[in-house]
């Protein structure tokens, strides 16, 4: 199925599947493909299929516009790999592969076709090094004829092909791609691309094309012989007439699929070869002779196996980088999954030990009938049942995909009820916790449980931070932002500060500077709240002096249509008044 990619922008990483019907692109959450971004329109643009696998993107009078490839449009036609920019948003579009020329198992349309022993030399009408395809697009200028000069020259297929290659992270997508830009430029019936299984060595069809206006229902003849010879012999081959030549008459082969000419070149990657690029034609020399060439020596010329070889060799590039990428992701999956297991690993230990511990207590009180005791451990239990939950709630706020419930919400009142919370701790602890909420605040739209549990998490982690400093304040404050486009929510606190260098892995999950007493995810969960809002968590640190963590929410919610009034109110000085 095809999809869209967000690459930029607030909802980066997700991805939309786009189903056989028409879809809405917008802030709504009406919309199927519903993005977080406040500098689109409710309804932005709509996404369509028009068959055969094929997409138009529709601006629908969006007020900011949309880019497709940088460049304005009302309406398009969609391409593999082009970049949709929607407000500060940029999707990829990644289509089905649903190609006609591909619409059965690659497998059953190969037929694999060979002649022990076959002495090919007089078949063979030119042959060229594999290591050529490299050679010839380092020096163009150095190409045999003024063809291939020009065709080098310009490089309109190497850049096509590049652009695919940057573009296009699915192997199967890429090769199709290339499919497409060969027969652009070489004239040929069928074409196929082997590849080589990494696991088991075999080579495997992934990509094949047949010429406009033939039957895509027959199978493809790929000469295992011509194949192997290619492999072995470390050269492309040009092949004419190969159906007159008796060393190809076995059984019914190339006969019986009327092939005359082919071109099969190794897919020579940087190091090794990763595959062929077979090429034939069902025309004859008199076929090509009847169209007026006078140098009608075949369909296919010497020519179009440089072309082909240097094609074949960036396609290789290619194969290369998308498996090297493919696997730099896997690695860093299964790194992150040794990460997180650590971390867990070490978190539930740290609360066990608590566990362990006061239950050790409870059984000792229970024994001696001392109730001091039994309190105590019983205390010490449920303190450490918490952190389990707690661990256990951060885990699944941060790793599931939340819609906030936005509501027109009284922020001042959402800030109330998280002082209210920590009011007794500061007061225990001596800080000074002040809190200033202009009594005309607007409105704000806003998931007020979602903001209620990260404001929590920073005004916690400002009183840890105070903790042993001689100066115990921390601030809390509202206020909407010059021009009335945002809230914020600010929290200061005079505690050690952040080093500058390490603010941004203060937000990566499991990563703690408060050692067993916190999860690592608190800061990680609360941006994600902020960010599902379109909004974000900014951090301003100096070591020694302590750290403002500015909350950000839009006025204009991308799930809400409601523009609130707004107004300015004076900055916020963090230094406290003597």
């Amino acid at each position: 199925m095809a999809r869209l990619i967000v690459i930029k922008g607030t909802d980066e990483g997700k991805q939309f599947e786009l189903p056989e019907r028409t879809m809405g692109i917008g802030r709504d959450r009406v919309n199927p493909i519903c993005l977080h971004d406040t500098e689109i329109s409710r309804r932005h643009a709509e996404i369509s299929p028009v068959g055969d696998g094929t997409f138009r993107l529709h601006d629908v009078g969006s007020a900011n516009g949309t880019l497709v490839n940088t460049r304005p449009t009302l309406d398009a036609i969609l391409h593999t790999g082009d970049h949709i920019q929607v407000g500060q948003t940029i999707l990829v579009f990644s289509p089905s592969r649903v190609d006609n020329q591909v619409t059965s198992d690659l497998a059953d349309r190969i037929r694999m076709v060979s002649k022990q022993d076959i002495e090919m030399s007089s078949a063979i009408v030119k042959t060229i090094n594999e290591n050529a395809g490299s050679m010839i697009l380092a020096r163009p200028e150095k190409a045999g004829t003024q063809w291939l000069k020009d065709q080098l020259a310009n490089l309109s297929i190497m850049y096509a092909t590049i652009q695919a290659v940057s573009h296009i992270l699915d192997l199967d997508q890429l090769l199709d791609k290339i499919m497409e830009l060969i027969f652009g430029s070489i004239e040929a019936d069928h074409g196929c691309i082997m590849l080589k299984n990494t696991d088991t060595g075999a080579f495997e069809p992934k990509a094949v094309r047949v010429r406009d206006g033939l039957d895509t229902s027959e199978q493809i003849v790929v000469s295992r012989t011509i194949m192997d010879y290619v492999l072995r012999e470390k050269q492309g081959v040009l092949i004419s007439d190969a159906g007159k030549d008796d060393r190809f008459s076995a059984g019914a082969s190339i006969k019986h699929f009327k092939i005359n000419e082919a071109i099969c070149v190794p897919m020579k990657g940087r190091h090794e070869t990763h595959g062929v690029l077979f090429l034939d034609t069902i025309s004859s020399i008199q076929d090509v002779a009847k169209k007026g060439r006078d140098d009608a020596t075949g369909k296919f010329t010497e020519e179009q196996l440089a072309l082909a070889i240097a094609i074949a060799h960036q396609a290789a590039l290619a194969v290369e980088e998308t498996r090297y990428h493919h696997a730099l992701v896997n690695s860093e999956r299964l790194a992150a999954i040794g990460q997180t297991i650590a971390a867990l690993s070490h978190h539930i230990k740290n609360i066990m030990q608590g566990i362990v511990f006061g239950s050790d207590m409870v059984r000792s009180g229970l024994a001696d009938k001392d109730e001091n005791m039994l309190h105590k451990g019983w205390k010490l239990v449920e303190k450490n049942q918490g952190k389990i939950h707690e661990l256990v709630m951060d885990m699944l706020s941060f790793s599931k995909e939340r819609e906030p419930s936005i509501e027109m919400s009284d922020l001042n009142h959402v800030v109330e009820e998280v002082i209210d919370v920590v009011q007794g701790r500061a007061e225990q602890m001596g800080v000074n916790l002040e809190v200033r909420l202009p009594a005309n605040l607007p409105p704000v739209p806003c998931d007020p449980d979602g903001i209620h549990k990260a404001l929590l998490n920073i005004i916690s982690n400002a009183l840890d931070a105070v903790a042993e400093q001689e100066d115990l304040y921390v601030g809390v404050q509202t206020l909407i932002e010059p021009g009335g486009e945002w809230a914020r929510i600010v929290v200061v606190d005079r505690g050690t500060g952040i080093d500058p260098e390490k603010i941004n892995e203060i937000f990566r999950p499991f990563v703690s500077t408060k050692g067993s007493r916190g999860t690592g995810l608190g800061l990680p969960v609360s941006r994600k709240i902020f960010r599902e809002h379109g909004g974000d968590i900014i951090v301003e640190s100096i070591l020694g002096k302590g750290s403002k963590f500015i909350m950000r929410l839009p006025m204009k919610s991308p799930f809400s249509n409601e523009l609130n009034q707004t107004m300015q109110l004076p900055a916020f000085n963090p230094e406290r008044e003597d």
